[in-house]
């Protein structure tokens, strides 16, 4: 290990190490204001290299980005890295790897839970569920990868939940009533098919609706939307 002081007053870091080809390879990194800070710069590059989970959480965080970086969407990674660097690791980065225990999420996730939004609301159980996931997505890299020997998030669970969505369905004489009102319309197959199947109409990819008064109701089946709905008549 070695930190020297260059021409312009500042100082920079040089050594040597074994790449991932298992050949020596040097170091140069140039710029720090202190030895101090170059030593520990070089300290977190050997750790990186190695492996090693002594490593703080910043330190793994960019060997995840690495990793990950190019092999998924932009869009998903733009999300997945601001979702990360906001909510998570301002919290762990000073912590090192193996050091971070079920009860650092715990307290985490209690932090979390007390966060609102812009407007002043507190983050919905969606959402909380997202930050968890990232975090928990980091760790399972971890135990995959560098030999971790279990995901701290995975063992706590998660705060939050899954996104659910209110479905309409018919009741069986419902459909019998509507079915019967139009057999004789082209439509009465999809509507059958869907019936008997369970299969959504959204597949065919355009919209069709359906002004058929029967029995008070009015069928209503928007196939972009995946919506399907029954409202009183007007």
């Amino acid at each position: 290990m070695g930190a020297y002081k260059d021409k312009n007053g500042t100082w920079y870091a040089q050594f040597r190490f074994t790449n991932w080809k298992g050949e020596a390879d040097r170091k140069t990194k140039r710029g720090f204001a202190t030895k101090k800070e170059a030593l520990e710069w070089e300290r977190e590059f050997l750790t990186q290299s190695a492996g090693n989970l002594e490593m703080t959480f910043e330190a793994f965080y960019e060997l995840y980005k690495k990793k990950l970086q190019d092999r998924l969407k932009k869009n998903t990674w733009k999300m997945k890295t601001s979702v990360i660097e906001s909510k998570i690791l301002p919290y762990f980065k000073k912590k090192r790897m193996c050091d971070i225990k079920p009860r650092d999420i715990v307290a985490w996730q209690n932090v979390m839970l007390k966060e609102c939004d812009a407007d002043g609301n507190l983050y919905s159980p969606v959402y909380l569920k997202t930050i968890h996931n990232q975090l928990s997505a980091i760790f399972n890299h971890a135990v995959k990868f560098y030999e971790l020997d279990s995901n701290p998030a995975a063992k706590v669970g998660n705060m939050g939940k899954e996104k659910t969505h209110e479905m309409l369905f018919w009741t069986k004489g419902e459909y019998l009533k509507f079915a019967e009102a139009v057999m004789d319309k082209p439509i009465s197959f999809l509507i059958k098919l869907a019936a008997v199947c369970h299969v959504l109409l959204g597949t065919l990819g355009k919209i069709v609706l359906i002004h058929k008064v029967v029995a008070g109701v009015v069928g209503r089946i928007d196939i972009n939307a995946l919506d399907f709905s029954l409202v009183p008549r007007q």
